[in-house]
């Protein structure tokens, strides 16, 4: 079964909260091909990212191994020293 999910403005299953993991290689000029549900950081760091709703740049310090539960459209190069950086997609 499908819903239509207001935030990611889009169809997405119910039996789960993501459907995979793609690499992020953070980019001023350009939103991620596929919106993220959250995000994974395996080394701790400055992350620069615009959510989805379209406020930012926010800035937020995160430690090695984390995850930031905000669905985001763009990670950006510029401000952040964060790596190892994976997006959750529907």
């Amino acid at each position: 079964m499908k819903i239509y999910d207001e935030t990611l403005k889009m169809n997405r299953a119910l039996d789960g909260t993501f459907g995979g993991m793609v690499d992020v290689v953070p980019n001023d000029a350009a939103d991620l091909p596929v919106p993220a549900v959250k995000l994974y950081v395996e080394t701790g760091g400055a992350l620069t990212v615009t959510p989805l709703n379209g406020d930012g740049p926010v800035t937020v310090q995160v430690p090695d191994f984390s995850e930031l539960g905000l669905n985001v459209a763009r990670v950006h190069a510029s401000g952040t020293t964060a790596a190892g950086i994976k997006a959750y997609v529907v």
